[in-house]
């Protein structure tokens, strides 16, 4: 253990909660969280279309919500940019999403790609979609939980892919996201 490590704060998610700004929380280490872009925001909502249509067409007790803290302990809350989320829920979400997407720019790369991996993989999240929107790099990454490890199932710029929830099928067209 480095120096750095040794002498990181550590912070509860009820401290956290008084903050200023917008802070993920992630084994008591905090972690700011940037302005999305206009690309990012434009991705979240045709996602948001997208899944929202097929949840509707599944009559499932599932719900796509964006943008919204998931308490994971009493020292993680994390912010992803899109959870589908089944069962009931109430004042703030602590049950375990079964997707995340995380729409992944520059600045998030290591986050979204290491951190959140190993946090959502740990947590049980079904299924992880890692979004890249930039021009030249665009593309999308699913991983899906099986024996407790994420193993990528699919890789795409513009494919169709169905994610299967409470034997439901969620079809997202990614032409239509990216």
């Amino acid at each position: 253990m480095g120096l750095a490590d040794k002498y990181l704060p550590y912070y509860t998610v009820e401290e956290r909660n008084k903050w200023q700004g917008d802070w993920e929380l992630i084994e008591g280490v905090p972690y700011a969280l940037a302005s999305p872009s206009i690309e990012h925001q434009r991705v979240v909502r045709n996602l948001l279309v997208e899944l929202d249509k097929e949840i509707k067409n599944c009559g499932t007790k599932c719900e796509v919500i964006p943008d919204i803290d998931y308490y994971v302990s009493e020292d993680t809350v994390v912010r992803p940019d899109v959870i589908v989320i089944c069962g009931n829920l109430r004042e703030k979400v602590t049950i375990t999403p079964k997707i995340i997407f995380e729409i992944v720019s520059p600045s998030s790369v290591k986050m979204d790609e290491h951190v959140k991996y190993e946090l959502y993989e740990r947590e049980g999240v079904e299924y992880y979609c890692l979004i890249y929107p930039v021009e030249d790099r665009k593309h999308v990454k699913i991983f899906h939980l099986e024996n407790n490890r994420y193993k990528k199932i699919f890789e795409t710029i513009d494919g169709n892919f169905e994610f299967i929830l409470n034997g439901c099928k969620l079809r997202v067209d990614f032409s239509k996201i990216l």
